[in-house]
Formats: C-alpha cells, sequence, structure tokens
C-alpha cells in the first residue's frame, strides 16, 4: 500500500490548495469521451514546481503526457481493474483515510494541540496500581471498583510502601517485574485519561483513582524532567556474526576494539565509519544518522548512551545492542522545537489518540446546527414499543414480525431518509456494552442520540466531494493514479520479471550496456603512520600472511594497521585514486592523513556481465522500454481526438 501511496504521489502530487476555476471546455476525448480544460490547468500549475528543468515545463510535452496518461486510465477499465475488490477496498480505505483531514472541529483541535505541546515539554516518571474494570461497565456499576481503588490509596497515605501493594494489588501483569514502575514517559505515550492525571499530579503524590478503558488507576509520580528534545548522532556499527559461534563473535568484537583504539589515536571517526561501518545507508554519510527523540528508534541501549553523551564531537566507548556493536558520535543535540513547528504532528496524533473522540463529539454538535434533522415521532414511538428489560441482559431480540419497524424514523437535510431497521440494528448491536440507563424510554433516547450524531457525521462525510472541491480532485487523481498502478503492474513490471524470452532478446541487443570495469581481487591496508605502512610492505613481500601482519604491528591494544580484503571495480574507493596498479604488491598511496598499501591478487579485465549479475538493472532497463513504448500503442488502440484551438487558448493562458 505504501509503494502505491508513493507511485501516485508522484504522478499527481495531492494538494490542499484550491485554484481558481478557469472556464471548462473540451480539451480532447478519447473514444468520444470528454476530458476538460480546467483540470489539465489544474493539475499542470501543481506540478510545476516539482519538474526538473524547464524543458518540462513544456505545455506540448505536458499535454502529451496528459494524454498519456489518460489513455493508460481508459486501458485500465477496459480490461475491467476498477471491478476488482481489492482495488475497491483500497480506493474505500483511502478516501476513509482522507476524510480523516476533514473531520474535524478546528476549534477544539487547536485547544487539543495546545494542550499537548505543552505536556511535551515535559517527561514524567510513574507509577500506577491497576484495578481492572471491563470497558462496558458504565455508571453506578463501577462503584465497588472505584471505592476498592480509593481504600488502596488510603492504605499507602497511611504508610504502606506503594511499590509493595502494587506487587500486592494491581492487576497489570507487568507488576511483577517493574513493581507498577512504567519508567518516563511524555505526551502520547499513555492513554489519555491517564497521561491527563499523571500531568496533573504533582510529583510525590498519588491520583485518586482515574477510569480508563482499561480500569480504575492509581498514578504515583515519582520524577518530572525536561524533556531532552532531539539529537543527531554518528555511529559506526558492525553487525552481529551470521554465524553465531565464540569464534565469530569474537572477531567482530576484536574488530570494534580495533577501531575504537584508532580512533582514540586520533585518527578519524568519519573515514573509519566509511571504511568499516555495517550500516551502509549511514556510513557514507561519515556514520551520521537522522535525528531523533526519545522512544523512536528500536534500542534503548542506543538512545541511553546516544542522549548521555554531553559535548559535540563526544565519542562513546563500544557497546553491544541486539542489532551488533556501535561506536557513536554526537553531532548535535536539538531542543523541543516551537508549536509552530510542531503543528501539524501533533494535530496527527491527535487524529490517532483517544482525543480524537472529543472532537467528533463536538463536530456533531456544529453539523446539527447545519443540517436539519426531522425525526419521524410515529415510527421512533414504535421502536420504544419493542424494547424491553431484555437489553440489560444482552438477551433481547429484534422482533420477528417486523410490521412495526419499516420505513423511515428520521430524514438528514431534507434529503437522506434513515431507516426505521438502521435504528434498530444500532439498538440491537449496543447491547453487548452492558446498557444500564433506565428506564427503557430514557436508554432508547439515550441511544438515538448516539445513532443521531453517527448518521449526520456520515451524511457530512458522505458529501465532502460536494462541500470541497479540492477533495474531490484528490479523490479523483487517486482514483485513477491506483488504476493506473494496477495496470503498470499488470502490462509492465510483472511482464518485464516474468517474460523471460522477452528479457533475454533485449538483453542481447543491449549487452554493451552492462559490463564490468576492470576488477582487482585485493587487500588493503591502511594506516597513518608512514613507517608502520612500509613495514607491512616489507612483510607482504616476505610472504607474511595479513593475520601475522596485525599480530606484529598492531601491539599493546594499539591498533596502528587495518586491513581490508574483497574483489572490487576499479573506481572503488581508494582504487580509483591510485593509478598503474600491477597485480602484487604496489606502491604505497598516500591520501589525506592515510597511507594505503594495495596488493593484488588477481586482475580480471572487463567483461560483459551475465544476466544473473546484472538483473536489476536489466529489468529495471527492460520495464522503461516497454513503457516507452506503451503510449504509442495505446494511441493506435483507442480513438482519440484533441481540440487544438482549446489548447491554444490554454497556452495562450498560461504563458502570460
Amino acid at each position: 500500500m505504501r509503494i502505491k501511496l508513493f507511485f501516485i504521489g508522484l504522478l499527481f502530487l495531492a494538494s490542499s490548495q484550491i485554484f481558481a476555476q478557469n472556464s471548462k471546455e473540451v480539451l480532447f476525448t478519447i473514444e468520444d469521451k470528454p476530458y476538460y480544460s480546467d483540470e489539465f490547468i489544474r493539475i499542470y500549475k501543481k506540478n510545476l514546481d516539482l519538474v526538473k528543468d524547464d524543458s518540462q515545463k513544456d505545455l506540448n510535452q505536458y499535454l502529451e503526457l496528459f494524454l498519456g496518461y489518460k489513455l493508460k486510465v481508459n486501458k485500465a477499465y477496459k480490461l475491467g481493474l476498477h471491478l476488482n475488490s481489492k482495488y475497491q477496498n483500497e480506493l474505500s480505505s483511502y478516501r476513509n483515510q482522507l476524510s480523516k483531514n476533514y473531520m474535524n472541529d478546528s476549534k477544539v483541535t487547536s485547544q487539543l494541540i495546545e494542550e499537548a505541546y505543552s505536556r511535551n515539554l515535559k517527561e514524567i516518571r510513574a507509577s500506577h496500581i491497576l484495578i481492572s474494570v471491563d470497558e462496558s461497565v458504565k455508571g453506578a456499576d463501577t462503584l465497588a471498583f472505584y471505592n476498592r481503588a480509593l481504600e488502596i490509596k488510603k492504605r499507602i497515605e497511611k504508610g504502606e510502601a506503594f511499590e509493595e501493594v502494587a506487587q500486592k494489588e494491581s492487576q497489570d501483569p507487568s507488576v511483577r517485574e517493574n513493581k507498577g514502575d512504567l519508567g518516563y514517559f511524555t505526551v502520547f505515550r499513555m492513554v489519555y485519561p491517564f497521561e491527563s492525571a499523571a500531568y496533573k499530579t504533582p510529583v510525590g503524590k498519588i491520583s485518586n483513582p482515574v477510569r480508563t478503558r482499561f480500569g480504575y488507576h492509581l498514578i504515583k509520580v515519582t520524577d518530572k524532567r525536561d524533556n531532552r528534545g532531539e539529537i543527531t548522532v554518528a555511529h559506526i556499527m558492525l553487525m552481529k556474526p551470521e554465524e553465531n559461534t565464540p569464534e565469530a563473535i569474537s572477531k567482530v568484537k576484536q574488530t570494534i576494539d580495533e577501531i575504537y583504539a584508532k580512533i582514540q589515536q586520533g585518527e578519524n571517526f568519519e573515514a573509519l565509519a566509511g571504511q568499516f561501518s555495517d550500516d551502509k545507508s549511514s556510513a557514507a554519510k561519515g556514520g551520521q544518522l537522522q535525528r531523533f527523540g526519545s522512544g523512536q528508534l528500536s534500542s534503548e541501549e542506543f538512545e541511553t548512551v546516544a542522549f548521555g553523551l554531553k559535548e559535540k564531537g563526544e565519542i562513546s566507548k563500544p557497546f553491544e545492542t541486539q542489532f551488533g556493536w556501535h561506536i557513536v558520535k554526537l553531532i548535535e543535540k536539538h531542543p523541543i522545537q516551537s508549536i509552530e513547528q510542531m503543528k501539524n504532528e501533533l494535530e496527527n496524533k491527535i487524529k490517532r489518540d483517544e482525543r480524537s473522540m472529543i472532537i467528533t463529539t463536538s463536530l456533531a454538535q456544529k453539523l446539527k446546527a447545519k443540517y436539519s434533522f426531522e425525526t419521524l415521532a410515529k415510527e421512533y414511538k414504535n421502536v420504544e414499543k419493542i424494547v424491553n428489560d431484555n437489553i440489560y441482559s444482552q438477551t433481547w431480540e429484534i422482533p420477528a414480525e417486523k410490521e412495526n419497524i419499516k420505513g423511515d424514523i428520521a430524514i438528514i437535510d431534507k434529503t437522506k431518509k434513515l431507516p426505521t431497521p438502521s435504528f434498530v440494528n444500532y439498538i440491537n448491536s449496543q447491547q453487548k456494552n452492558k446498557l444500564t440507563t433506565k428506564p427503557i424510554k430514557k436508554l432508547v433516547a439515550e441511544l438515538f442520540e448516539n445513532w443521531k450524531n453517527e448518521q449526520l457525521i456520515t451524511y457530512y462525510n458522505e458529501n465532502l466531494e460536494n462541500e470541497f472541491p479540492e477533495f474531490k480532485h484528490i479523490m479523483d487523481e487517486y482514483r485513477d493514479g491506483l488504476l493506473l498502478f494496477d495496470l503498470m503492474e499488470k502490462e509492465i513490471w510483472n511482464k518485464s520479471k516474468s517474460d523471460t524470452i522477452g528479457l533475454k532478446d533485449f538483453y542481447n541487443v543491449h549487452m554493451d550496456n552492462y559490463k564490468w570495469k576492470k576488477r582487482y581481487d585485493v587487500d588493503i591496508l591502511s594506516s597513518t603512520d608512514d613507517k608502520v605502512i612500509e613495514a607491512a610492505k616489507k612483510y607482504l613481500e616476505k610472504g607474511k600472511s595479513l593475520d601475522y601482519i596485525k599480530e606484529k604491528l598492531n601491539k599493546e591494544g594499539k591498533i596502528v594497521v587495518m586491513v581490508k580484503s574483497g574483489l572490487y571495480e576499479e573506481d572503488y574507493d581508494v582504487l580509483k585514486k591510485m593509478s598503474n596498479l600491477q597485480q602484487g604488491i604496489n606502491p604505497v598511496t598516500k591520501d589525506g592523513s592515510y597511507n594505503f598499501l594495495v596488493r593484488i591478487n588477481k586482475i580480471k579485465q572487463p567483461e560483459v556481465k551475465t544476466i544473473d549479475e546484472c538483473k536489476s538493472k536489466l529489468i529495471n532497463d527492460y520495464q522503461q522500454y516497454l513503457e516507452a513504448t506503451w503510449v504509442d500503442n495505446l494511441k493506435k488502440e483507442f480513438t482519440y481526438k484533441v481540440n487544438q484551438e482549446v489548447f491554444e487558448k490554454i497556452k495562450a493562458q498560461l504563458i502570460k
């Protein structure tokens, strides 16, 4: 799903900006279906800043791209891809996700953003005792659980140790290990009611019983500290060996210790990261990682060491995580951002949090003012009559005789009729929540109000395309883009992988594009000490092994020479800086503060790669070839006609 979103985003990046509506004229037709000028202009403007150079802004070329895009979409419909249930489900899922941006109350949302930001400035350490209560238990039925929690609080206030009471009374399974201690957390890490109580409780105090969906909690706040913010570090990582033997583990541990020794001797951290780090995504950048905050990495050990560094440039000792061994260098610490900078991030988290219910309730109240809602009294009374006391024991059933529960029970905005059975089914579904409101009439009224809120929000959601033009544009573009993704997968991507004959024919024609450069099977020795590298050269000339050389030169815990071996092309790293490389031991080469000694064991001349050796690039090139000829074939398959007069008007308008 993420790949599809990325692909569609590249086609037509969704934007919330509303462009002025242009006059709507037919720009071209495909199989007599019209496509209008306003859509072309809107999408051209939206993508104008994304193009790489001025040639891609050429309107004639853009028309060809737009026409090709619509031809592909027509092909998708012709193949019936829009009928695929997977496609329909993904389109529905995307609409549900997109609609969340419109299903809120901006004033309430702003208040929640301000509250979340204020809390985010602090990290809280707290312990808790949980008295489990089923989420469906409400009202007076929760009193016994509340009183039990209150009695426990009184025991602690009289002198019993919180930790001891937690181990005896708490129904949180983790209490056996942590004695109720939850460690440090900040905003969004706990359920909202728990979070609110924790932030409002002073250090050293215990909250009153707090109800969450898990039950009642007693929360003891043990510390509050400033949020540590975010941090940028670089690291050198050696992965744990695939062969989990003592010998293999010892070898990796020895190597990380050798690297650390070289750092302590003054060698450049970034250069060593580039040479030895197994994290290839960061090695080329001197080991630098993207900035992160507490809890954002999957290794608590790594975060603890990283945040423990105080000064820029400070370097940790080697340490182990579940991934391997690391050495970390502090690049920069970043304080908490301003509320303006964090606004979008906080809003997105609020929409995924229990806070969203506050927004939903507020939205429903606004929609009651926006839309008329007419309740049909006769049908409502009929529903009241069929609900009985069995509902309190979850045994109520919808009557088999449904004569009195047919028709419509309400009308929204004088247009959408709400069937009576819809409300009856809603009542039936709510039994699982162990309803307690009495008498029956009051319960039905309560349920009807909740159902009414849901129906108003549903009606609003269903009409977002009419309420917001930009929502309609985004959905139209995603609908076509999703179809095009499925079409590309069927016609191009899968074909390029499965069409072995076509792929081989393409390879035979273009094999000159798939060649190895000259390659060297080499041992590369490096050192910052001129005398050491010369000594290493003499040992090599005497036929000594690499292990022998390291043992002789790396003494008393001081690493003065490192070795790297493998088969590399001529433009690899330090090799590309050397000239006249010959088989055997080559002259020492200096690059910056490093001396490099290269022994070439074997030279492999340029040769054509086998299909297996270049398969990834070959398939990619074959895909591009298939796509390049695709639109020409579609133009032959479909009848299309461009209105040049309208297109000239568009050019005149956009060139101004």
